[in-house]
């Protein structure tokens, strides 16, 4: 099960790291990719946010990014433009995401990963 498990990693941020542990710790050694590193294809975001069931608003970091000035937290901005702006700037996305055969979700809290393992 564990090459089927990804996290889409900061090893920056505690949360994803936390998760990450977490992972391992419930015997899971998934595949990490560092997403700022390799960034994100606009096919691989829509296909995450179509599993996960959210609008692309829903993984949008605001703290710490250009989101807000870059008119992306204003209502009504439609998921094209949120993820057109994604994959010129992978800090836009919110961490971490864990894909599994079961599901997809934003892992905020940590605990979330729990229901997808």
């Amino acid at each position: 099960m564990s090459n089927d498990v990804v996290i889409y990693h900061n090893p920056s941020c505690g949360t994803s790291r936390n998760t990450l542990a977490l992972l391992r710790e419930k015997g899971v050694e998934p595949r990490v990719v560092e997403y700022l590193k390799t960034g994100w294809t606009r096919p691989q975001l829509d296909a995450l946010v179509a599993k996960m069931g959210v609008p692309a608003r829903e993984i949008l970091r605001e703290r710490g990014t250009k989101a807000e000035e870059m008119g992306l937290t204003k209502a009504g901005v439609a998921d094209d433009i949120i993820l057109d702006a994604m994959t010129r700037d992978p800090a836009l996305v919110n961490r971490p995401i864990v894909d599994t055969p079961k599901g997809a979700a934003l892992c905020r809290p940590m605990d979330v990963v729990l229901s997808l393992i």
